[in-house]
């Protein structure tokens, strides 16, 4: 099944989101600094981010290549757009200037068991106050969060529709990650009133291996990784995975892939859709021809507006008149 989506609506409300940020009262000349030739070094030592400057970028220097934002590649994907990272690391620390902007997910105590949960915690996207939230993964193999590829720009989008987003900085491994991803769900449900958010009805995304990480903690809950019993996902949304398994317990799931993906296989997602729906499960996907893997927002190709796409199908189950389409 290949869907073709020309969404002007969703460029008007990414300009009208940036316009938005950019202009609040002196802020603009604050943000300025960053450019595409800023240094990534320069970045996580602004003081700004002091205590999570480093984790806006791979903590593993193997996994991405470059010293400026115009040079930063990350391992198995393609270039990065330099327009939207620029316009991240902005929004970042125009954010940071006024209020939290990273949350850790573990405790003093927990941290001392295991230090590797020092690291974990929450990126917040902020929309309309009240609103839905949902929660986005990146991928990187299992390996290495690409954040600033695969689910910061999904957050910021999603934010300019007044969605609370959240992007989660996990520990690699499989189970490490859906252990935190779980953890993440619990923080937003504990902390909705601290947060100003709804989290009833959100709705988990995720690239290749984020997607999987969505699926899973959306198909077996957050009781399956370590966490007491909340509800499960509105929706879940997956992009470029080659995930086959389906119990008939799934959320509903969009999906989206390119048909030139040598990692996840669109043939496979659509088979799996396809058993999502002989199941009675809401499926929808989109296959994209000539496109790779990695491709994010896919701006500039025929994948362009497939976030609105997907947003819709999340919005079809729940209901939220602060979040727009």
């Amino acid at each position: 099944m290949l869907l073709h989506l020309t969404l002007a609506s969703f460029l008007l409300c990414a300009d009208a989101g940036q316009t938005a940020y950019a202009s609040m009262a002196g802020k603009a000349e604050r943000t300025m600094e960053f450019t595409g030739n800023t240094k990534l070094s320069d970045i996580m030592a602004d003081p700004v981010f002091k205590g999570f400057g480093r984790l806006i970028f791979p903590s593993d220097p193997m996994f991405f290549t470059g010293n400026r934002l115009n040079e930063l590649r990350l391992t198995w994907y393609g270039p990065l757009d330099t327009k939207k990272t620029v316009e991240i690391v902005r929004y970042f620390k125009d954010q940071a200037l006024q209020r939290q902007l990273f949350y850790r997910l573990y405790t003093d105590e927990e941290i001392l068991r295991e230090p590797g949960k020092k690291d974990v915690g929450l990126f917040f996207f902020r929309g309309v106050a009240g609103a839905k939230a949902a929660i986005c993964c990146a991928g990187g193999g299992f390996a290495y969060v690409g954040a600033m590829h695969d689910s910061f720009p999904h957050a910021l989008e999603l934010s300019k529709k007044g969605c609370n987003a959240f992007a989660l900085i996990y520990r690699p491994g499989a189970r490490t990650a859906c252990e935190d991803l779980a953890r993440a769900i619990a923080f937003l449900f504990d902390n909705a009133g601290k947060l100003a958010i709804d989290p009833v009805g959100y709705s988990l995304w995720g690239g290749s291996a984020g997607a999987r990480m969505a699926a899973w903690v959306g198909t077996h809950g957050t009781e399956a990784f370590g966490e007491k019993r909340y509800p499960r996902p509105a929706a879940v949304i997956m992009q470029y995975t080659g995930l086959s398994e389906v119990t008939g317990h799934e959320p509903p799931t969009y999906s989206c892939v390119g048909t030139r993906d040598s990692i996840a296989s669109w043939r496979v997602m659509d088979q799996r859709t396809r058993a999502l729906q002989a199941h009675g499960i809401d499926a929808e996907i989109d296959v994209f021809p000539g496109l790779s893997h990695g491709f994010g927002l896919g701006l500039g190709t025929v994948a362009e507006g497939w976030l609105d796409h997907a947003a819709r199908f999340w919005k079809a189950h729940y209901t939220d008149k602060n979040i727009r389409e």
